[in-house]
């Protein structure tokens, strides 16, 4: 699955990166299928509403977070010029959290979102490395 995360650069501003995740783990369930899995990893989680037309000017992430979009479709620009959108089922990585950071836009809404909060010393590996 693919991950976009948005990062400060050293000049301070941002860019997207692109990322796979990995699914090292795996379980079969009671009915015989085989799920694949993350590894675990600690976050406190957040639910939330933008209206549409929410249109935030420069700002960075109050926390690194995990995005994902439950409904709505939002974009995302950053400083070098590079926008994104996400609808339902979309899911990136807001890791700007100094420097210059991103623009967002609910392009459609109201937006439903799951924010899961990481720890400032969260290593994005164990979402990408098998």
């Amino acid at each position: 699955m693919h991950l976009t995360r948005f990062v400060t650069t050293r000049e301070q501003g941002s860019c997207f990166e692109d990322l796979e995740l990995a699914w090292p783990d795996a379980r079969t369930d009671a009915f015989g299928h085989v799920l694949a899995l993350s590894r675990n990893f600690a976050a406190d989680c957040l639910l939330a509403t933008l209206p549409v037309g929410l249109d935030q000017d420069w700002h960075n992430a109050p926390d690194r977070q995990l995005v994902a979009v439950l409904a709505g479709r939002l974009e995302v620009e950053t400083t070098d010029g590079a926008c994104r959108q996400w609808g339902p089922g979309g899911l990136f990585f807001a890791d700007d959290t100094d420097g210059r950071g991103h623009r967002t836009r609910v392009l459609e809404g109201p937006a439903r979102l799951l924010f899961v909060r990481l720890a400032a010393d969260f290593d994005v590996g164990v979402l990408t490395r098998t």
